[in-house]
């Protein structure tokens, strides 16, 4: 009898061993199992991690920065946050309801303790229903026995052992005694520079702009809230509304404003109209005056163009260069023309019709409803983005001022402010939407990255800390916190 030899079978009419390279004859052949049946939601995410983050670093290690794909040549760095960002990790904090819903800004300041200057993170928060709070983030809380608890739970992804031991947050929150105000109005904006990392010990200014919207009696105002010494919540005196000072007050509704890099200008957006003011002075005079309503504010890069988003669809670039002049002051009468893209599928929009304009501006653009944000680019000076109420979020360049470079398609909104959100690095563009979920795009390719619903409200603001990208320093320095009625969530990434 012939040995028997792995992989081979003997034939004894031959004489000979052959490989076995397919199935013997008359022997059973094994049945192929069936290929797992995935969801429409797996196969969407298998679409965002086709290069996995070993893949990518064996690529940077083999070629450097540049990575040759069919499309041309990538950044290694972009690739990669973009990987990131399709598999993020949110955590929802509790004891945040209702007061966050309208304007969130993340800061860096000084706070006293026995021991001496803490250095710390903290949460400017504002609510629709005029609540004004700062979160302390992490730190401060063990020194006190008052103040209230807000601890994070894991709402996005809910897969037991998905990550395990990762640190998905940057702790629990905490807000201090006294730091919970109530404003006349609707927190409309809270604002501090733009240029500036987020820490006040490099800036030339320690205050932040805040406005609130107004009430059927009396117009919008305008506030600063002055960080200029450490703050100090031992006391038992409440100094947080000491340091909060009115600049000026309108007799119109103040949906949005934006301040300059120095902090001695503002612009301040109306139901009238936009007008520039001096913070030290509060001296106001108008740059802009229309029927429809201001709805978002930016300025340019240059600071001596101010993007105004109207009610009707109109995004117009107006020249701020003006001879000063009081609140009342004559300016140079424009008649806008249609626009194509102004199109509204509810019939013929108002976008669409000829209408006066008062101010020195430049071209304009039309979306095809109400500008709800605008966000200006560092690294793209030339570019911002702007979206409207029927969900659709473009960049435009400003030497073109035609149409949009780039559309992120798929977001949802028909009547919702919503803020939209750039992380530093300038490589995501995120939104929310009326349908609930929030939606990340890569801002040079509109590729949707991700998209998912984990609250049951609009995720109506959102704020980037203030760093280089989702690489930061320090580990929670790499995400987003989002804000909702629901309350403050974050989102972090590995």
């Amino acid at each position: 009898m012939p040995k028997e030899l792995p992989g081979f079978y003997y034939d004894t009419g031959k004489n000979r061993y052959f490989p076995m390279k397919g199935p013997i004859p008359g022997s059973s052949r094994k049945r192929k199992s069936p290929r797992p049946i995935l969801s429409n939601t797996e196969k969407d995410k298998g679409k965002f991690m086709k290069s996995r983050s070993d893949k990518l670093l064996h690529i940077r290690e083999l070629c450097g920065k540049v990575i040759a794909s069919r499309k041309g040549k990538l950044n290694f760095q972009r690739e990669f946050l973009k990987k990131q960002a399709s598999y993020p990790l949110i955590s929802k904090y509790d004891g945040t309801q209702r007061v966050v819903d309208s304007a969130l800004e993340n800061l860096t300041v000084d706070i006293n303790l026995a021991e001496g200057l803490l250095n710390t993170d903290i949460l400017l928060t504002g609510g629709m229903n005029g609540s004004l709070c700062i979160f302390e983030v992490g730190k401060v809380e063990q020194g006190f026995n008052q103040g209230v608890k807000c601890l994070p739970d894991r709402v996005w992804p809910l897969k037991v052992g998905y990550r395990e031991g990762y640190c998905d947050s940057p702790g629990h929150l905490w807000r201090p005694p006294g730091a919970f105000i109530h404003m006349p109005s609707n927190v409309s904006c809270i604002k501090m520079s733009q240029k500036h990392p987020a820490s006040f010990s490099e800036t030339s200014s320690k205050n932040v702009f805040i406005t609130t919207l107004g009430a059927e009696a009396s117009g919008g105002t305008v506030y600063i809230l002055n960080l200029s010494e450490p703050l100090d919540f031992s006391s038992t005196i409440p100094t947080f509304r000491r340091r909060i000072s009115e600049i000026t007050s309108f007799d119109h509704t103040v949906w949005t404003a934006d301040c300059s890099h120095d902090q001695k200008r503002a612009v301040v957006g109306t139901n009238r109209g936009a007008a520039i003011l001096d913070i030290e002075t509060g001296v106001k005079s108008w740059v802009c005056r229309s029927k429809s309503d201001v709805f978002s504010i930016r300025f340019d890069n240059s600071e001596n163009v101010v993007l105004c988003g109207l009610r009707n669809g109109t995004i117009l670039a107006v020249d701020t260069r003006q001879k000063p002049g009081d609140f009342s002051g004559r300016l140079p009468q424009n008649r806008i023309p249609s626009h194509p893209e102004g199109h509204s599928t509810m019939g013929r929009s108002s976008a669409r019709d000829p209408f006066q304009i008062k101010g020195k501006m430049y071209n304009t653009i039309s979306m095809p409803s109400s500008v709800c944000c605008l966000a200006s680019l560092k690294l793209y000076d030339q570019c911002f983005l702007a979206s409207s109420m029927d969900g659709s979020i473009k960049l435009y360049d400003h030497r073109l001022m035609r149409g949009a470079i780039q559309s992120y398609e798929g977001n949802k909104n028909s009547h919702s402010r919503i803020q939209v959100g750039v992380d530093p690095s300038e490589t995501i563009v995120m939104s929310g939407g009326e349908d609930y979920h929030l939606r990340l795009w890569s801002i040079k390719s509109g590729e949707l990255l991700f998209e998912d619903k984990f609250m049951d409200t609009i995720p109506s603001v959102v704020c980037w800390p203030n760093t280089e990208g989702l690489q930061g320093v320090g580990r929670h320095k790499q995400g987003a916190w989002l804000g909702s009625e629901e309350g403050l969530f974050f989102m972090d990434w590995p």
